[in-house]
């Protein structure tokens, strides 16, 4: 007790101590606010029409965007749905037991998690009277219940296997399957137009496997443009200076890019793509160079490459490695929702001894790039028959190669006069 009264003595006789200590311990809460904040993963949504449209005096910027869309002409267009692998959910999205009803490739899907850790992907629509399984139905063992009249659905096959009401369950009564997988973090759904299983895998990326890469954040878009237009920009090499070579500072408004405020800084871009021989043919593989320059400088922390190889229509390994700053890979995925509306995520892995913000800055660096694009995607018309020059040669060899995703019965969409879905 004599201690106490001691100390508060001390205290009293040397108030400059105790209001020095104050700011001391606010600086160390402040800091440690924002060690946890740069350690966190970075997630940004955006929204359908949150980007890539310009303002119209006296609307919202949804109306904009709607009537940008009703008034574009979208052009003759390929086959909506490409043949491939398409990611429907991350792993941690669907916990065990648990169903989603998903909309995709002019589908409606039925994906389920068994208790064992199983996925199974099923249409969505129970055969019996139309309900939908997954907007309430139960996982029972490796079943999926309707929640109509209880009817039971094995993932595997299809095949029903118990009505409860009935004596008999008819040997027809089943629903489509589709062919799946799990790797890298992600559920993905094989889609072929002629009903043709899987004639290639999705590799699997080892660091992340192993975890010796960890999550450091994720990005979503909703890009209303052809599939097709996505991975046609890692051929047209010409439009890196164009849209990508202003600095980042200036953000994603194409209409500001430019602006001579952010002129001292330049990023430069030295790119090579080429499709890959067999058996990979259905892999292509873009070669990537960045420097960056301040008021004409060459800044070397800023040297990067990129090795971005496109697996399939809608799947994008990009792999970055620094001299200091280390390594890590952004997972792109493109699924197409419906014909010209196509969910693209990036979600950003790297080795897990490097401070959490490097990968963050990497994602949102990344992100204000693809928003440029993204500016031109929502507002442009697909030419079948461009006009090109010669140093256009990659987008028509690019063209060539994309074309082996589309089969003879692929199905094609009339003229549009709008997009209007």
């Amino acid at each position: 007790m004599g201690s106490g009264w001691c100390g508060a003595a001390l205290l009293a006789g040397e108030p400059g101590r105790g209001a020095l200590l104050f700011p001391l311990f606010l600086l160390l809460f402040l800091l440690v606010l924002l060690l946890l904040g740069c350690s966190r993963p970075l997630v940004l949504r955006r929204g359908p029409g949150q980007v890539g449209y310009l303002p119209a005096p006296g609307l919202s910027r949804g109306e904009a965007a709607r009537r940008t869309r009703r008034s574009r002409r979208p052009g003759v267009l390929p086959p909506p749905f490409p043949n491939g692998w398409y990611r429907l959910l991350d792993s941690a999205q669907l916990p065990r037991g648990a169903a989603r009803s998903l909309a995709l490739l002019g589908e409606q899907l039925a994906v389920f998690r068994t208790q064992d850790g199983q996925v199974y992907v099923v249409d969505a629509y129970c055969p019996h009277l139309g309900a939908n399984l997954a907007a309430g139905g139960r996982v029972v063992g490796n079943c999926i219940e309707c929640p109509f009249h209880g009817w039971q659905f094995r993932g595997e096959d299809g095949k029903c296997t118990r009505i409860p009401y009935a004596e008999k369950v008819p040997d027809f009564a089943r629903v489509r399957t589709w062919p799946s997988c799990e790797v890298n973090g992600m559920l993905l759904v094989w889609y072929h137009c002629e009903g043709v299983g899987p004639t290639w895998a999705v590799p699997e990326q080892r660091e992340v496997a192993t975890k010796e890469w960890v999550f450091r954040g994720q990005t979503e878009h909703w890009v209303d443009a052809h599939i097709q237009e996505i991975p046609e920009n890692a051929a047209d090499t010409a439009h890196l200076a164009f849209v990508h070579g202003p600095a980042i500072l200036g953000g994603s408004d194409l209409r500001y890019t430019r602006s001579k405020l952010w002129d001292f800084m330049k990023h430069i871009w030295k790119a090579e793509w080429q499709p890959e021989p067999e058996p990979n043919e259905h892999c292509s593989r873009l070669l990537l160079q960045h420097t960056a320059t301040i008021f004409g400088k060459h800044i070397s922390l800023m040297d990067l490459t990129v090795s971005a190889r496109q697996v399939g229509p809608g799947l994008v390994f990009l792999l970055f490695e620094h001299a200091f700053l280390g390594r890590g890979i952004i997972l792109q995925t493109v699924t197409p929702l419906e014909p010209l509306l196509q969910n693209v995520v990036h979600t950003i892995y790297y080795q897990k001894n490097m401070p959490a913000i490097i990968p963050k800055f990497i994602l949102r660096a990344e992100c204000i790039q693809f928003e440029r694009d993204i500016s031109i995607w929502n507002n442009k018309q697909y030419l079948p028959k461009p006009l090109l020059v010669r140093e256009d040669s990659g987008i028509q060899k690019h063209r060539r190669w994309y074309a082996q995703f589309y089969s003879a019965k692929s199905t094609r969409l009339p003229a549009q006069q709008g997009l209007d879905w």
